[in-house]
């Protein structure tokens, strides 16, 4: 009897190990941004709505998403020192004209200078009254998905993209963030003054001081029509009054 329940002890011993070993590798995976779950986290209930969109959902009808409930939306407009999204211009009007509250983000390289890449933004994006702030996403791409930049190489280029933009908005800009990148380059105090907006569309935000939620990459709505069927939501973390006021030079 012994024997018998010494080996059942270390056959669940085995199993456990097994088991932790597994959720190790899909948390992993998951950080990595490798994979996604097919069941999204679902928001609480908040006031104010987005979506953010690139070339891939093609020729949008805001009028459309307005009446879906999209309150605002973050926009492609950059990447690098050299890329524009070629539906950037027909985006930001058509959203503002249909009453969508409009962000431009620029997509974060590690391997131009943050002084071009900020000129680059600047050439497209209109300094326009009561958009929202500039974005910066940080996340990874290529070569770097497997071996990420270092922290003072990331911050040399961000530092002084931040600095550019701001001046010429007048804002803070907003900082996207997978759980990885804010971890690896912006934890630790230098950026809290930046809104943070975080992508977590399996669990609720579990970075400090978020401003937007990412909650969803697989949603369907009607009236888009490219090649990207699904679209991101967010929600805004705050009532309709505060969203309204924020980002607005000197509040």
């Amino acid at each position: 009897m012994k024997r018998i329940l010494k080996c059942l002890c270390r056959i669940i011993l085995v199993l456990l190990c097994l088991a932790a070993a597994v959720l190790l590798a899909v948390g992993v995976l998951r950080w990595r941004g490798y994979i996604l779950f097919s069941h999204e986290a679902d928001p609480e209930m908040w006031e104010v709505f987005g979506v953010d969109v690139s070339a891939y959902q093609g020729v949008v009808d805001w009028s459309m998403l307005a009446d879906q409930g999209v309150d605002f939306a973050f926009i492609k407009a950059t990447e690098g020192s050299a890329l524009q999204d070629r539906q950037f211009s027909a985006n930001w009007a058509g959203a503002a004209e249909a009453g969508v509250r409009t962000g431009a983000y620029h997509f974060l390289s590690y391997d131009s200078p943050g002084q071009t890449q900020a000129d680059n933004f600047i050439s497209l994006v209109p300094a326009t009254e009561g958009a929202l702030p500039p974005v910066v996403d940080i996340e990874f791409y290529g070569k770097y998905l497997e071996q990420p930049p270092g922290r003072k190489q990331v911050q040399s280029i961000l530092d002084p993209l931040l600095e550019r933009l701001e001046e010429y908005y007048g804002v803070k800009p907003i900082l996207y963030v997978t759980y990885r990148s804010y971890y690896l380059y912006l934890a630790g105090g230098k950026y809290s003054a930046y809104p943070i907006w975080c992508s977590s569309p399996t669990v609720f935000p579990l970075v400090p001081g978020w401003d937007f939620w990412q909650y969803s990459h697989s949603a369907r709505l009607e009236g888009y029509y490219g090649s990207q069927s699904r679209i991101d939501l967010n929600i805004f973390r705050g009532s309709r009054e505060e969203f309204d006021a924020f980002g607005q030079p000197g509040t």
